[in-house]
Formats: structure tokens, sequence, C-alpha cells
């Protein structure tokens, strides 16, 4: 386990804000001072499209009487729809590898015997072997940003990855993902840069996915320039359409 500043050079440029997430109406929020704000799940939930949500229907109701055998805390064992199954090992798995990285990057040790965790630690190495050596400088992991009076985030890591200010992202998936299936993640990079340029007068113009399966297929997917851009003006228009929404409900 490295050491932190031995491996990684640490930068702390900015003072990044402690939070409270809260649910309102079932949905995520950040408490920043004395603002609520949606998270950007929250927002983007909330403003897919009839294709994607139907698409997600369609899965869940072809699985809606198939059932697993899941052992509980005390040996014994339930029935549990394999929909709910997989979505809940998947959160379960990716929660874990965020926080042996998490760990990692803070030059800590971490210890997970449970078989989800156990996968998660390959998966994490992996990530790490393949995806960190591109990481020149880190601001902050596991940091909160927001921007005023519109949104609130979680990313995974600010800093500089290939010689450019980037959001990166951990990404944890059940089985390779094309580019065109993460349009959701860039849109998740392109508010927290968005968010972090507001706040802290920041240029970052690019987002970096690493991912890898649970049999440790790595990818990595890197989006700047204009097509980064163009991600973000697709983020404010989804942030357009919620507030939209929203004001015509409350009325």
């Amino acid at each position: 386990m490295m050491n932190k500043g031995k491996n990684m050079k640490w930068n702390k440029l900015y003072e990044y804000p402690k939070s409270i997430r809260s649910l309102i109406n079932d949905a995520r929020h950040y408490d920043i001072g004395d603002e609520k704000l949606p998270s950007v799940t929250t927002i983007l939930s909330a403003t897919q499209s009839d294709e994607k949500r139907a698409s997600l229907q369609k899965w869940k109701d072809s699985l809606k009487n198939v059932f697993v055998k899941v052992q509980n805390p005390d040996g014994t064992y339930s029935d549990i729809n394999k929909a709910e199954h997989v979505k809940n090992v998947a959160a379960n798995r990716g929660t874990a590898m965020h926080k042996y990285l998490e760990h990692h990057i803070e030059g800590q040790g971490i210890l997970d015997l449970t078989e989800i965790g156990q996968e998660a630690e390959r998966m994490a190495k992996t990530v790490i072997d393949k995806g960190f050596k591109d990481l020149e400088e880190i601001w902050g992991s596991e940091v909160t940003l927001y921007y005023p009076g519109l949104y609130a985030g979680a990313t995974d890591l600010c800093g500089v990855y290939q010689g450019r200010e980037s959001i990166v992202d951990f990404k944890q998936t059940n089985k390779p993902k094309q580019d065109k299936w993460i349009t959701d993640y860039k849109l998740q990079m392109a508010a927290y840069a968005m968010a972090h340029d507001h706040v802290y007068g920041t240029n970052i113009e690019q987002g970096v996915i690493l991912m890898c399966t649970p049999d440790c297929f790595f990818q990595r997917f890197i989006i700047n320039g204009q097509d980064f851009r163009n991600w973000k003006g697709e983020w404010l228009r989804r942030v357009d359409q919620y507030y939209a929404n929203k004001n015509r409900t409350a009325t």
C-alpha cells in the first residue's frame, strides 16, 4: 500500500464543503449551507428519456417471476426477485470497490474478507494498476461539489490526469460497456466539472472514467475538448428540464 504523497502528488488547492445527504420525496438531495440541492443523479433520473425508462422497465418485467435464493445474515435463506438481487449485488460491489480505492488514495489499508469485498479488491487493484499511472495530481478524493441554487453531487476524484485538469470517476460494471451506453456517466462528469469551475474558478475540460468488471476487464473512457463541452451543454439542458418540470408540478 502506498503512502499518501509518496507515489501520488497531492495538491490541496481547494476547500471542499461538508454536506449531509437527505431524501426529499424519495429523491436524494444535499444539504449545503442553507440550501437543499437535488443530486446530479436525481436530476438525471427525473429527466431520463422515455426510451431509457421503457428499456429499464422491460428488463425488470422480464425477471418479475424469476427468483434466486439469498442467504441471510442469520444463515437462513430467502427468495428475492432476480432483478432486485442483481441491482443490490452491483451496488454493494461498487461501494466496496470505491471504499478500497478511497483508502488506497489516502494511503490507508482496508480488509474486507466477504466474497463481495474480495471481488471488489481485485477490481480496485486492476483500476489502480491500469488507470492510476496517468494520474499526476490529486486535489481531492470523494469530494462534494455543488452549483449554488441548482444541484450538488459527490465525485470520486478531482485533479490532473494526463496533463489536464480533470474529473475522475470510478465505475463497476457487470459487463463491458460500449461508449454509447455511458451517456449518464458523461453527463455526471460534465455536471461536476461545471460546479467546480463555477465555485473555484477552474477550467476543467476533461472527464475520465475508470471502469472494471467482476472478472477484472478494465476500460478507460476519456472525454475532453469540444466533446466534453457538448456534454456540458446537454447537462444544462437537463437541469433546465428538471426545474421546468418541477415548477409545472408545483403549480
